[in-house]
């Protein structure tokens, strides 16, 4: 797609800075500014429209400070702070849909932590950016303290892009996990699905974890068929996204149904439909009496709009 890097938490330009990882004499040289997170959630704004940066090494007391890039010649860190005992915990914590915000006294006014998937389409592709970023490898180093080859402890490195263990040596780097989605069409009609934990009446496009060993083509096919009894021919490569919920790299693909009998897994999916191109454009524009649309911001929204735009490639 001509315009595939314009999908939330694409086409931010972040400068990366991989080489003051390398070289802690040139990023202590550097003014830094802070990004907090809570429980994974970044601070915002008081208009709820960017990421809220703290000057200098904020929080140090708590968690491990990760170099997320360079901007204007400052370095920005990123910091898990959720041993911060904040303001209005919410029951909706870890929910579906978490339109909580929790704040605390040593935040600068107005500011507050909210919820990545709440806020992802407010924010500019470089702050989505950032934050994707930030929240992904936070959740990496929260998951992996440990060794997987020997179990001893590990100790973080590199600014906070690897973890090193004194036990065996082994050095450890953050990892993203490849899931193929799919836009599955067959004539005016695309293929939809709804996971059992979903709400009723929420359906997306198709997806799932690729296996070692296999192609993009191979991943859709396989998973379309475990799914939905619905066999693909041609695949094609659309778009990608990073989906920090928790760490996933979201491969979006176009594939041709060559049959149209559905046979779900219940083990897999709740439910299946066809729809037709026009019953799409209304669930899109919140108007269909059953469907609601993919959430806003997630890449199945993303490839769903240009399908029915004509602007696939």
């Amino acid at each position: 797609m001509k315009h595939a890097e314009t999908v939330t938490f694409g086409g931010g330009g972040l400068d990366r800075a991989e080489d003051l990882r390398r070289h802690p004499e040139m990023l202590s040289a550097l003014p830094v500014r802070t990004l907090p997170l809570w429980r994974g959630k970044p601070l915002l704004n008081a208009a709820r429209d960017g990421l809220a940066f703290i000057g200098g090494p904020a929080f140090t007391d708590h968690g491990t400070p990760v170099l997320i890039g360079r901007i204007d010649g400052a370095a920005i860190f990123a910091r898990d702070v959720s041993a911060l005992r904040v303001e209005d915990v919410s029951d909706m914590l870890g929910g579906f849909t978490d339109t909580s915000e929790q704040t605390h006294a040593d935040l600068p006014d107005g500011t507050a932590f909210a919820e990545l998937r709440q806020a992802m389409t407010r924010l500019s592709p470089l702050d989505a950016e950032i934050a994707a970023t930030a929240k992904g490898v936070l959740d990496w180093h929260r998951t992996h303290g440990f060794c997987a080859n020997c179990g001893s402890p590990t100790d973080a490195g590199k600014a906070g892009w690897m973890r090193g263990c004194a036990g065996c040596g082994r050095m450890h780097f953050p990892r993203t996990d490849p899931v193929v989605i799919m836009l599955i069409t067959r004539g005016n009609s695309v293929l939809l699905g709804r996971s059992p934990a979903w709400p009723e009446g929420f359906f997306s496009c198709l997806a799932g974890f690729m296996e070692p060993g296999e192609t993009l083509e191979a991943a859709v096919r396989r998973e379309v068929w475990e799914e939905t009894g619905i066999r693909v021919g041609p695949v094609s490569y659309l778009s990608s996204q990073p989906w920090p919920f928790p760490g996933s790299l979201m491969l979006g693909a176009h594939g041709e149904a060559i049959s149209e009998q559905i046979e779900i897994d219940p083990e897999e999916i709740a439910e299946a439909i066809w729809l037709s191109r026009e019953d799409m454009a209304e669930v899109l524009a919140g108007n269909h009496a059953r469907i609601l649309p993919a959430r806003e911001g997630a890449i199945a929204h993303f490839l769903l709009q240009n399908w029915l735009a004509d602007t696939l490639d």
